[in-house]
């Protein structure tokens, strides 16, 4: 395999060995602080006035979808001054050493539609590839990514209102490294899935539980809620079959789902190489083929989604072998209700360190 030139689009292998040392230097800001406390204590000190919230809408909706629109009239209410148009990061850099003033910012909110096995939808450059914990190192390595200007200081926050990113630690890194500065901002994100738009609450967070089947081979609701059941046996409260056939939140507090899938595709090219094209008759053949091949492993394991619960074709033209896997993920939402009181959902503060973690 090694002699073959093999095109991936699922995972993008590239880790740049000078990645190390591509990174904020965090005793930057942490020696502003210590000459700040030795200010004497008769001199006297000026407030550090921010900037009011600014939100980047880092998408667009697509056929029957309004998660943007949602966040865009959400924020707009708050009046937020809301950002359309910059949907990577290197236009959300820009926007902010364009159009800086004396003050830094303050609450800098970044709203991409991502979850954890499908990732962020915001491109790293213009036009460039999604953001990935090595797709965006690459880029910061090769100096594709502007630097950001001193518009931000410790009290700034960068929050991400992308379900899923706290749960990849590598990401969020290097997230910290691309808003690098002399004084370095907080980047913020919740574990929890982002709802905007709720039937009885604008914006609200829920706790995702994830189970997937073969695309167009499902094994129907009641094998999936005894497998997602098996899965989480921590959680007593939802009846996993009815929330797999509930769409929507009907009543506050109530588990519904949503519908993802994730798209596999490999080309290796046999015109130069000693190999023959395999050939195979069945979905097992092809899975036996990819265990054998221990890069084609390390991609899938990324995901943590077994071979079998993604639905396996392929093809051949000519000297080269295609072969396309699809799994359709179901991602059952418990929405978070506040403990005591009125039943309502739990207001999404992001100074909260339960509902947002701070890098």
């Amino acid at each position: 395999m090694n002699t073959l030139l093999k095109k991936s689009v699922f995972v993008v292998g590239i880790i740049v060995a000078t990645s190390s040392f591509i990174s904020c230097d965090k005793s930057k800001g942490e020696s502003v602080v210590i000459a700040d406390n030795t200010t004497s204590i008769n001199e006297k000190t000026s407030e550090v006035v921010t900037r009011k919230p600014i939100v980047f809408i880092a998408g667009f909706d697509k056929g029957n979808e309004t998660f943007y629109s949602n966040a865009r009239t959400y924020f707009q209410e708050k009046k937020y001054q809301v950002i359309d148009g910059q949907y990577s990061l290197e236009e959300i850099i820009l926007w902010m050493n364009k159009n800086a003033n004396q003050n830094p910012y303050g609450e800098v909110h970044i709203v991409n539609k991502s979850n954890p096995y499908k990732g962020m939808n915001l491109e790293t450059i213009v036009n460039g590839e999604k953001i990935t914990a090595e797709t965006l190192r690459k880029n910061i390595t090769q100096g594709n990514l502007p630097t950001l200007n001193n518009v931000v200081n410790n009290n700034s926050k960068i929050i991400f209102h992308a379900s899923g990113l706290v749960e990849n630690t590598a990401l969020i890194n290097t997230l910290k490294d691309a808003f690098c500065a002399e004084n370095l901002p907080k980047v913020v994100a919740s574990p929890y899935y982002t709802i905007f738009g709720g039937k009885f609450s604008n914006h609200y967070l829920a706790q995702p539980y994830y189970v997937f089947y073969p695309t167009a081979n499902s094994p129907g609701k009641m094998d999936l809620s005894k497998e997602i059941a098996k899965k989480y046996p921590e959680e007593k409260d939802i009846d996993w079959f009815e929330a797999l056939n509930n769409e929507e939140e009907r009543y506050v507090g109530e588990a519904f789902t949503t519908q993802f899938s994730i798209p596999i595709k490999w080309e290796f090219d046999y015109h130069n190489s000693d190999d023959e094209i395999p050939t195979f008759t069945t979905q097992e053949e092809v899975m036996d083929w990819i265990e054998q091949n221990e890069e084609l492993t390390t991609e899938i394991a990324k995901h943590n989604i077994p071979l079998e619960k993604y639905r396996w074709n392929w093809s051949i033209k000519n000297s080269k072998l295609t072969i396309r896997g699809r799994t359709t993920g179901l991602c059952v939402l418990k929405p978070l209700i506040k403990p005591y009181g009125d039943l309502k959902h739990i207001e999404p503060d992001t100074s909260n360190k339960r509902l947002y973690a701070m890098k």
